[in-house]
């Protein structure tokens, strides 16, 4: 599946890489508020961005890269899988790592992203796009049922992701669930505009005497230093830090280091069966998984088909749309030979290596390999993930003993209420994940 570019497509992401504008070394300007992401923002989604030439800063690093794409029309354009823009919200300033990173919450015609700048001292380093939070909702106040405790996972030769442990009130030790996100950069709670389906999950789960652990991603935190890499893969996204948070919720006073669980989104679901296989050398193992809204197709047969779906419910497909589609597609027919592709290229801004590993990753037979018990869920109304891969999974691994398939109707792809036909509508409205699926992850965990 594709990284980058979440929005409301989960699992099919568009990664903008390492990118920045030229500047005039003396007077170029700095980005140092929101009211200047959104002036710098308005520009490039103008109709002209090349007249940004030169007029904002950027990084060395940057400047080299976004020469490659030909300047900043030329970035520009990689936008036009997103669509038209419809509608570009204020931006708002979070800050990580040393970095301001600036949302800038855009609806386009075919989804909705959040634009984020990466700004290193007033400099643009990176322009990253992400999950559509142009309508954050306020936290609510913890209940009694659990507590949640600041735990951050180390991460080799990088430094840290943020990370909360929520643990049930009360004495004992309780079985965990460690939660990994769909694809791109995504934050603790998978956070999709005002839904939160991961913190849903984990305050379910500790009501209902299970504690939960999740992190902000690895690409969400460290996006600038990775975004330039040409040897990541899927196991750089999810393989090592799944395995770190195991073996660090077994050192947890309050954690049975005997039921661990690894619970998988989206990507995050495709990625079990290779955490799995890697979990089987370390020194503390899962006790089972749980695979949430999973493929096993390729991703560009995949993402295709999400594209094709979203265009059909437009009422009526204009030329530039036609090209917007036709350019994303041409993209995509690169896939068909990933061996062809050099270290140096990119489809869809992603450099090869990823393609090349996923075109390798046999994700049934890395699932038929499982020995633990799995748990296998899938919405019905979900059209980025279909019940065609429910399908596939039912014919493949259906029969043997360890795995329990289960479908709901009326629900989508983040396991929440609404209908294929609303597309990316269904995401909009405030919602949560449905109390009958955090019962069987916790039914599954007590049972196994």
């Amino acid at each position: 599946m594709m990284k980058r570019a979440l929005a409301v497509l989960m699992a099919a992401i568009l990664a903008l890489a390492a990118c920045g504008i030229a500047a005039a070394e003396q007077e170029a300007r700095k980005i140092e508020t929101a009211a200047d992401a959104d002036e710098w923002m308005a520009g490039f989604l103008g109709e002209h961005p090349e007249e940004m030439e030169g007029v904002w800063a950027m990084t060395a690093q940057m400047e080299a890269a976004v020469a490659q794409t030909g300047g900043i029309a030329g970035l520009s354009k990689q936008m036009a899988a997103l669509g038209t823009a419809a509608e570009i919200h204020p931006a708002y300033e979070e800050e990580t790592q040393g970095y301001k990173l600036f949302h800038v919450p855009c609806v386009f015609s075919v989804m909705s992203v959040d634009l984020i700048l990466v700004v290193q001292d007033g400099a643009i380093a990176g322009l990253q796009t992400g999950v559509f939070s142009g309508s954050r909702k306020e936290e609510k106040a913890e209940p009694d049922a659990f507590e949640s405790i600041e735990l951050a996972l180390p991460v080799p030769s990088l430094g840290e992701l943020p990370g909360i442990l929520t643990v049930p009130k009360g004495e004992g030790t309780f079985p965990a669930v460690i939660l990994l996100q769909g694809s791109g950069p995504s934050d603790r709670d998978e956070t999709l505009g005002s839904l939160k389906p991961f913190r849903d999950i984990a305050e379910g789960l500790a009501e209902q005497g299970i504690a939960v652990y999740r992190f902000d991603k690895r690409n969400y935190v460290y996006g600038a230093e990775l975004a330039s890499k040409k040897d990541i893969s899927l196991e750089d996204e999810y393989l090592e830090d799944a395995v770190n948070a195991v073996q660090l919720l077994a050192e947890q006073e309050k954690i049975d280091a005997d039921r661990i669980y690894v619970l998988g989104h989206s990507l995050g679901g495709n990625a079990i069966p290779a955490v799995a296989r890697e979990l089987e050398q370390a020194p503390v193992k899962a006790r089972g998984f749980i695979m949430m809204a999973a493929s096993p197709r390729p991703p560009e047969v995949l993402m295709r088909e999400q594209y094709d779906f979203l265009y059909s419910l437009m009422p009526e497909v204009t030329a530039e749309q036609q090209a917007e589609k036709d350019a994303l597609f041409a993209e995509l027919d690169r896939l068909k030979d990933p061996d062809a592709l050099t270290e140096d290229d990119t489809v869809a801004g992603v450099y090869s290596s990823y393609w090349k590993w996923l075109a390798a990753y046999d994700i049934l037979q890395a699932a038929e390999e499982i020995s633990k018990p799995v748990l296998l869920l899938q919405g019905e109304e979900d059209y980025q993930v279909t019940m065609e891969d429910f399908g596939i999974w039912q014919a493949a691994i259906g029969e043997k003993e360890n795995w329990r398939l289960i479908s709901y109707p009326g629900l989508t792809h983040i396991f929440m209420p609404g209908q294929k036909t609303e597309g990316t509508a269904a995401y909009t409205r405030d919602g949560k994940v449905q109390e009958e699926v955090l019962r069987d992850i916790a039914s599954f965990i007590r049972e196994t």
